[in-house]
């Protein structure tokens, strides 16, 4: 029998986190809890003057941070994001692919740009960063994907580019679990939340928040340290009998 606890599964300590989208957002939020449960945190994104205040957030809690301008749909930045962390840190334990944009244009006027930066940041992104990442983890590393609900239903907003990219990272998250768990030791799985409060949803038309909560079993929009507490399930030793897998935190949408 183990001597660890049940919360000492959920630690992070000695390890390394990579977070894009870290400006920010729920990509602060998740910063803060990795590094609450014990990791240092690497913080990639394109708005780099914004990092600085990330960076206070990790190192509050004791922990160290390193901030990298990066662009997710260069596959070169994200390989120079990988090789800083390891400079710095010595190894990459955790990836939160992150990063991520949206829109809501009606599939009739939505333009090959619109939709391939979508799809570019979305999808692209996340893989040139797990691609980097995979080539320098060990055996008991995690990726987690950020994808969305609306990579599995609808909800209401022409929002074509938004869920195929989503629903494609689902895709992606399943292969390279496939790919990577058995035979690298590199478990890789995805959220899928649903409506939380974010830069995104701030741009939502007034009104349109409301009128989804209905089919929201619980009631509200989510807390997003609910949200940071599966992503540190995913990433710790807690979740490690899950691999490929999709974790839905959406308050009972799905069931509606």
């Amino acid at each position: 029998m183990s001597e660890r606890t049940v919360l000492d599964m959920f630690s992070l300590d000695g390890r390394v986190a990579i977070v894009t989208g870290a400006s920010s957002g729920l990509g602060a939020v998740f910063a803060r809890a990795l590094a609450e449960a014990g990791a240092d945190v690497v913080l990639g994104a394109r708005r780099a003057e914004r990092l600085a205040d990330t960076v206070a957030t990790v190192e509050a809690v004791g922990r160290r941070a390193l901030a990298v301008r990066t662009d997710v749909t260069s596959p070169e930045d994200c390989q120079a994001l990988v090789d800083a962390a390891v400079a710095e840190f010595g190894k990459v334990d955790v990836l939160v692919n992150n990063a991520g944009v949206g829109t809501a244009v009606p599939a009739t006027r939505e333009t090959p740009e619109q939709f391939r930066e979508v799809v570019d940041v979305n999808l692209h992104g996340c893989y040139w960063m797990a691609q980097a990442c995979g080539r320098v983890m060990q055996p008991g590393s995690s990726i987690v994907n950020i994808s969305s609900v609306l990579g599995l239903t609808t909800a209401g907003l022409p929002q074509a580019a938004y869920a195929a990219s989503k629903a494609g990272l689902i895709g992606l998250t399943r292969d390279l679990a496939q790919q990577w768990t058995g035979r690298r030791g590199i478990r890789v799985n995805a959220l899928a939340p649903g409506f939380f409060t974010s830069e995104m949803t701030d741009s939502y038309a007034a009104g349109y928040l409301e009128s989804q909560l209905p089919r929201v079993l619980v009631g509200r929009m989510g807390d997003p340290m609910e949200l940071a507490a599966a992503l540190v399930f995913l990433a710790s030793d807690a979740g490690g009998y899950v691999t490929g897998a999709t974790l839905p935190v959406e308050g009972g949408m799905l069931t509606s």
